[in-house]
């Protein structure tokens, strides 16, 4: 039995009959880290000691008979979320050495669940980027393919839980940062509604669309992922009073009945024939389920790349402003003395690239002049998407589309040309402007054996349905199932 791909619910029986301990199944992860990582690089912090007394504490609670669900069960935690002692860098050197005070919201959520944390995952910097090349610390590998990217930005957590070196992950989604790790590992994303998931302890990238959401191997482990860390934070002001339904219950409904809209819009030109194939087999296994497909369209979806990479930027232009050298993370006191020396000193060699390059951007979208014409005006296209989206689920429960254009591509391919790698994104970034749910499952392979993933979308805090048609299509397919031959 290789215990690092059990399911949580078959970890959960072993544990919970005691014939395993929440001790020994970590130790099995982290002999699978050790095994791994070379080949990887997933995470870049691995907190063993910690993670084992983690353990025999849960041991010690699943002796009294007061386990729940996620006692016990190791997991990884993207590097932008912030951890109580353990260092948070979001795989940027201005933060190399940044250890939080605190834990977020939703990592305290699980530790009090009884997770036992294993580190903290690879991804682009600042979570910039569709490749986690962008990490300051070097790339992660894909674990169907080592000479593929891995997506990103949470591709750390996305390859960590496709390679068995943690049961689930929590990653971030601003742009399709869950969606795409998950389609081009073979693993299931789930980005939730804006607000399910409180973003407290989360680093800010762009506010209005930063939403943190879990990795899992299974439809049904993810609902056990998100029924611990979904509901209101009041120390978030923008976390949602919305009630938290029992995503588990919701596994059982099936698509039966459903109406599953199919959006012009993204079956265009320029979409991977195999992609194309894949989807449309999957299309065929819902609609054999019970399931009715519908044709909608999302018009100005042609718009989502422009109007995400004005507004993305800005926002991300006013919250990295606080990284100056002054209160934390890296500081550059310059030999010329002034504290202008010490911003540029510690700016320039702080941030990589991409960031500085969307520091740019979204600073001259602000600047006097220009604001009105480019950020007011992406505000306004911003509304026009969301308005698209209401209309198509006036028609239909769910919309049905391939995660990305293409299966994961060449570490290298696109890293010189940001344009493209820009254009990765091109199906996921409209339901963060549009702050919906998202996600991401396993529906096929390349014939290179890299893994194709299916994109759900569904209205305002419609987890339950995008869960429930997820758990019906993995009860008749295998693609889950299949593992990376590392």
């Amino acid at each position: 039995m290789e215990l690092h791909y059990l399911t949580i619910a078959q970890a959960r029986e072993l544990l919970d009959r005691r014939e395993l301990s929440s001790v020994e199944l970590t130790q099995a992860l982290l002999d699978r880290i050790a095994a791994s990582e070379p080949s990887l690089h997933a995470y870049l912090t691995i907190t063993a000691d910690a993670a084992l007394a983690s353990a025999a504490a849960a041991d010690q609670v699943i002796a009294a008979g007061q386990a729940g669900p996620l006692t016990g069960i190791p997991a990884g935690i993207k590097d932008v979320i912030c951890t109580q002692g353990v260092r948070t860098t979001c795989a940027s050197r201005i933060l190399e050495n940044f250890v939080p005070p605190f834990d977020a919201t939703l990592v305290a959520r699980l530790k009090a669940a009884g997770m036992v944390m294993l580190g903290k995952h690879n991804m682009d910097e600042f979570a910039m980027g569709s490749s986690t090349e962008n990490s300051a610390f070097g790339p992660t590998h894909n674990p169907w393919d080592l000479k593929a990217i891995p997506g990103g930005s949470s591709g750390g957590s996305a390859a960590s839980v496709a390679a068995g070196s943690a049961f689930f992950a929590v990653g971030t989604d601003t742009g399709g940062s869950i969606r795409q790790p998950a389609s081009h590992c073979g693993v299931v994303g789930l980005k939730p509604t804006y607000g399910r998931v409180s973003r407290l302890g989360l680093v800010a990238f762009a506010s209005s669309l930063d939403q943190a959401g879990p990795f899992a191997r299974s439809v049904a482990d993810l609902a056990e992922v998100l029924q611990v860390i979904a509901g209101h934070d009041p120390a978030d002001s923008t976390s949602s009073p919305a009630p938290v339904p029992d995503y588990r219950a919701a596994l059982g409904r099936g698509v039966k009945g459903l109406r599953l809209g199919l959006p012009k819009e993204f079956f265009a030109a320029g979409l991977d024939p195999e992609v194309e194939t894949a989807v449309k087999a999957a299309l065929a296994t819902l609609e054999g389920l019970g399931a009715e497909l519908v044709e909608v369209s999302l018009p100005h979806s042609d718009y989502g790349l422009a109007v995400y990479y004005i507004i993305a930027p800005a926002e991300c232009s006013s919250n990295l402003a606080r990284f100056d050298g002054v209160k934390y993370g890296l500081s550059l006191r310059s030999e010329r003395g002034s504290l202008l020396d010490m911003y540029l000193d510690t700016r320039s060699q702080g941030f990589g690239p991409e960031v500085i390059r969307r520091i740019m951007l979204g600073t001259y979208a602000l600047s006097a002049g220009y604001y009105d014409a480019y950020y007011g005006k992406a505000g306004q296209v911003r509304t026009l998407i969301r308005r698209d989206f209401a209309q198509a689920f006036a028609q239909c429960d769910a919309i049905v589309s391939p995660v990305a254009p293409t299966p994961a591509f060449d570490l290298g391919q696109k890293v010189d040309d940001p344009v493209q790698m820009y254009l990765s994104d091109i199906f996921t970034l409209s339901c963060n402007l549009a702050g919906l749910p998202g996600m991401s499952l396993p529906c096929g392979f390349s014939q290179g054996g890299r893994p194709i993933g299916l994109q759900l979308l569904g209205p305002h805090f419609a987890e339950e349905t995008l869960l429930a048609i997820g758990h019906a299509f993995q009860g008749v397919t295998d693609h889950h199932a299949q593992r990376p031959a590392l």
